[in-house]
């Protein structure tokens, strides 16, 4: 059967990647929806191909565009899958889904946790922490929305979630330049967002330390920035590396999490420096 879940796909010039994305979902699913940025290379010829529907709207960050695409009439099913051009639904996750909607779902249940299988220049990270990590990708239509944030947004469900035993596939670069420039950029977006940060609007995901597996990342973090700026970010990476045994990844996971758990955490906190100088000579 197909299951009666809409994907959605956000998209810009990703003529690398929507093939692979696609096809590990087109024979299950009855509706896939893309909202494209106005993409210049062949990604919508792409998916002309395919057949596959899109629309197009503006990018402004990643919550809106998201929030924007919930709001659209063109969602023919009552669940939602959210997915990027770089994610991959394994088969387990599609048997896994095939097994819930066989049968009827409680109506006190809105959404399901899946946990993400990063791939990073063709291994999987498997250790240091970072597997299983869970996002809040599937609901009801109505019942999720992304939190309101320029960086780190993730999914908000309002109600019960269970989460699956399977897993979505993120190949998360397809190169070291394509990694760095876009942390360089995901790094001013997370500090602008410390110095800013509103933990108590009703809008975000709320630190909670014996909550789902998303509100323990999230207290966590907040935990993070209680340590001394710069410190910090070699703790960190003790801690994953050493103590969460990220060495197992081998050379490719010494890179990985040098380059996530040291580096991209040292270089947010250098920037919230930055920040603070330039917040101090404007009173001045």
């Amino acid at each position: 059967m197909k299951l009666p879940i809409t994907v959605i796909i956000l998209t810009f010039n990703e003529q690398k990647n929507i093939v692979d994305c696609i096809e590990s979902i087109l024979p299950h699913f009855n509706q896939i929806l893309v909202v494209d940025s106005f993409s210049t290379d062949k990604t919508l010829s792409i998916l002309d191909k395919y057949g596959i529907k899109y629309l197009q709207n503006p990018f402004t960050n990643y919550a809106q565009q998201r929030n924007w695409a919930f709001a659209l009439p063109d969602i023919a099913n009552e669940w939602i899958l959210n997915m990027d051009a770089d994610h991959r639904a394994t088969p387990e996750l599609i048997l896994d889904l095939k097994n819930q909607f066989s049968t009827s779902i409680p109506q006190d249940l809105n959404g399901f946790l899946v946990s993400r299988k990063t791939i990073f220049l063709g291994k999987w990270i498997k250790y240091g922490g970072h597997y299983p990590t869970y996002h809040a990708i599937i609901f009801r239509k109505n019942k999720g929305f992304c939190e309101p944030k320029n960086y780190d947004q993730h999914f908000v469900i309002e109600g019960k979630t269970m989460a699956l035993q399977s897993d979505m596939i993120d190949i998360i670069t397809d190169s070291l330049d394509t990694f760095i420039a876009r942390h360089n950029h995901w790094a001013k977006l997370e500090a602008q967002e410390i110095i800013n940060e509103n933990l108590d609007s009703k809008n975000l995901i709320k630190p909670n330390k014996n909550g789902n597996p998303i509100e323990q990342r999230r207290y966590m973090k907040m935990k993070y920035y209680t340590y001394p700026i710069f410190l910090r970010s070699f703790i960190y990476f003790i801690y994953r590396y050493f103590f969460k045994m990220g060495f197992r990844d081998g050379k490719i996971g010494l890179i990985f999490h040098g380059l996530q758990c040291l580096w991209f955490r040292f270089l947010v906190d250098a920037k919230i420096y930055e920040l603070k100088i330039h917040a101090k000579s404007k009173t001045i």
